[in-house]
């Protein structure tokens, strides 16, 4: 039976290394090579990656790739991914350059509001609540100027704040809905700073306000956060082009007979949830390696996604297409919450080269950015499903993984892949080869 550690937080990493090992790993020396083989010979920068969270003992890699050629409002972009899955980079990159010839991305934001909320309870009269409300409002406001200075410098602040009541959904519950803009910031602190100020006056006040009695003076407080379910922070990411213009999509389907397949796959996606959620994966492979890049938040990023995907009552696509008067389009309106300052942005080296990269973009240049990524990976992915099938491509771009997995030499490597350069690969069929050739 394994006992419990006190004080683990106050071990140096080798000490935690030495717990683990001994604990959990049967004191395996390889398990300790492996952790310190990922540790930065730059001391400097192996203890800024030590601080960015608790209990650090290693360095986890993913790959930071590159897909060029994204031409976005009339400006060429290399977008930086980090992502772990094989043919999603090609696949973007192959997006890309097939709409490059034709006229590229279009994107747009929609609006950049961000929601924060207070949740109480409240069991006395609702009309004074309100009264009290409104009173106390002006109070809320000017409380949080100190936490607003800067961000107002910047053109952000308190949009709105309204008192709402949602006793329907649970006795005694209210909130105090909170709408922010937070400029380049993706924000959450600033907001949940403002929040935990209004929550504090808001209960104060509560105790001086002479219409509510004594029961209703006490303000149940229950928390004040942000909220990642943002479906006013949205961009909109569009491609269009004359149907015959598709034509060179795959050398066995016509351009009318392509155009027509994609948007069943589309409709499939809109109204069948199973496939909704693997077509919407897709898109988040193409978002989620961006947001990664940058030193955005894509657990945030996720969950305001999905969210939004199941704002009519049901889970659904969240790309659309259509052909009218002989044009394709192909679409989506998606929620992003991104900054380009504060968190990561300014320790993280790589992400501060990514943002170097898409030429210092400002958040909604950034949401623009990822909304296009994501478009173009779902249009890849529905491309290949409705002509070759999603594994021949995946496959030729896994094949490398495989190899490594099965030990092959460099020399085994190379004759395996010029092998399978224009043949069907499966696993079995790669295990096989490298028999034969090893026999």
């Amino acid at each position: 039976m394994i006992d419990p550690v006190n004080g683990f937080s106050k071990f140096s990493k080798n000490e935690k290394i030495s717990w683990i090992s001994k604990t959990y790993l049967r004191n395996n020396p390889e398990a300790e090579n492996i952790l310190k083989q990922y540790w930065n010979s730059n001391e400097e920068l192996q203890q800024l990656h030590d601080e960015f969270t608790e209990n650090t003992i290693s360095n986890f890699y993913l790959p930071f790739g590159i897909a060029p050629n994204f031409l976005i409002n009339g400006k060429l972009y290399a977008l930086p991914m980090t992502i772990e899955e094989s043919s999603v980079i090609a696949a973007a990159s192959k997006a890309a350059k097939f709409w490059l010839s034709r006229g590229g991305f279009k994107a747009e934001i929609l609006n950049t509001e961000k929601i924060g909320q207070v949740h109480f309870l409240f069991s006395g009269n609702e009309e004074t609540l309100h009264k009290f409300f409104n009173s106390v409002k002006p109070v809320l406001i000017e409380a949080i100027f100190p936490l607003e200075h800067n961000m107002k410098k910047r053109g952000g602040g308190l949009v709105s704040l309204e008192l709402r009541n949602k006793t329907n959904l649970l006795e005694n519950y209210y909130q105090l809905h909170a709408s922010f803009e937070t400029v380049d910031s993706m924000g959450a602190n600033f907001i949940n700073s403002c929040l935990e100020t209004f929550a504090e006056v808001f209960k104060s006040e509560a105790k001086l306000f002479a219409e509510f009695s004594e029961t209703e003076k006490d303000i149940q407080i229950i928390m004040s956060i942000l909220s990642n379910l943002v479906p006013n922070c949205l961009v909109r990411a569009e491609v269009s082009c004359p149907v015959d213009d598709l034509c060179d999509v795959n050398d066995h389907i016509s351009s009318s007979d392509f155009a027509n397949k994609f948007l069943t796959a589309i409709k499939i996606a809109e109204v069948e949830p199973h496939r909704a959620v693997t077509h919407n994966k897709g898109i988040m492979n193409g978002i989620d390696a961006v947001v990664l890049a940058t030193g955005n938040d894509f657990r945030a990023i996720e969950a305001g996604v999905h969210a939004y995907a199941s704002k009519e009552g049901k889970y659904s696509s969240l790309s659309h297409a259509s052909v009218e008067d002989g044009i394709f389009r192909f679409w989506m309106e998606i929620p992003l919450a991104l900054g380009t300052v504060g968190g990561l942005t300014s320790l993280h080296p790589l992400v501060k080269l990514a943002l170097e990269l898409l030429q210092k973009p400002s958040a909604k240049d950034l949401m623009q950015i990822v909304a296009v990524a994501g478009l173009a990976q779902n249009f890849a992915a529905v491309k290949s499903l409705i002509t070759t099938g999603i594994q021949e491509g995946h496959m030729k771009m896994h094949l490398t993984n495989i190899l490594n997995q099965l030990n092959a030499s460099p020399s085994e490597k190379s004759s395996i892949i010029e092998f399978f350069r224009n043949e069907k690969v499966t696993h079995g069929a790669v295990v096989k080869h490298l028999e034969n050739l090893r026999s």
